[in-house]
C-alpha cells in the first residue's frame, strides 16, 4: 500500500515539473496553412496524465490520499519549476494545479456510481478548463506582468495579437495558445481513459 502511495506521488511530481517545463516552448510546426506554434505547447501532451494519477490515487486510496499526493506534487514540483522554467510559471502552475486538481477529485467523488469512464472523463474536462484559464492567464497575460518585476524577471507576457487557433480572428497569442492546449489536454484526456479502465480494477 505504501509503494503505491509513494509511487503516485513521484509521478505526480514528474507530471507537473515536466509540463511546467514543456509549456514554455510551442510546438514548431504546421498543418497546411496552420501554425501549430501559435496554437500548441508541449505541455498540453504531458499535463493530462496529472488527472489520470489524481484519479487512480482516488480510486484506491480515496479523496484524502488523492488530495495528500496534490499536496507534495505541489510542493515539491512548485520549488523545482522555478529553477527549471521562472517564478512567475511556478506561481501560475501552482495555483491552477491545485484548484483544477482538487476541483478533479471532488467530481471524481460525486460521479463514483455512474459508468466508469464518466467520473474519469468529467472531472478531468471540468478541472482542464479551470486549469487553463488560470495557468495561461496568470503565466501569460500582461495584466500579471507585475510577478515579473517582482522577481526581477524577463516579462513573460505575451500581449500580441494573432489570429485564434491560427485562422480565426485576433486574440492575444496567450488565449490561441491557451484553447489549443485545451483542445489536445481533452483528446489526451480521452485517450487517457484506456489505461485508466485497464488499471481501475487492479487499483480497487
Amino acid at each position: 500500500m505504501r509503494y503505491r502511495f509513494i509511487l503516485a506521488v513521484v509521478a505526480m511530481i514528474i507530471v507537473v515539473v515536466a509540463s511546467n517545463y514543456l509549456v514554455q516552448f510551442p510546438l514548431q510546426a504546421k498543418i497546411y496553412s496552420i501554425d501549430l506554434a501559435q496554437i500548441l505547447t508541449w505541455g498540453a501532451f504531458t499535463y493530462p496524465i496529472a488527472f489520470l494519477v489524481t484519479d487512480l490515487t482516488n480510486r484506491h486510496f480515496g479523496a484524502q490520499k488523492a488530495r495528500l499526493v496534490v499536496l507534495f506534487g505541489f510542493a515539491i514540483a512548485v520549488v523545482w519549476s522555478i529553477f527549471l522554467a521562472s517564478p512567475r510559471i511556478a506561481i501560475a502552475s501552482g495555483s491552477a494545479f491545485l484548484v483544477a486538481q482538487f476541483l478533479d477529485i471532488s467530481i471524481f467523488n460525486r460521479l463514483r456510481g455512474f459508468n466508469w469512464w464518466l467520473p474519469p472523463f468529467l472531472s478531468s474536462l471540468i478541472g482542464s478548463i479551470i486549469d487553463t484559464l488560470l495557468f495561461f492567464g496568470i503565466a501569460f497575460a500582461a495584466k500579471f506582468a507585475f510577478l515579473d518585476l517582482i522577481f526581477s524577471q524577463k516579462d513573460s507576457s505575451l500581449p500580441f495579437a494573432t489570429p485564434l487557433l491560427s485562422v480565426g480572428f485576433d486574440v492575444p497569442l496567450w488565449v490561441s495558445l491557451g484553447v489549443g492546449d485545451f483542445i489536445i489536454k481533452i483528446i489526451v484526456a480521452m485517450a487517457l481513459l484506456i489505461p485508466y479502465g485497464l488499471l481501475r480494477k487492479r487499483v480497487n
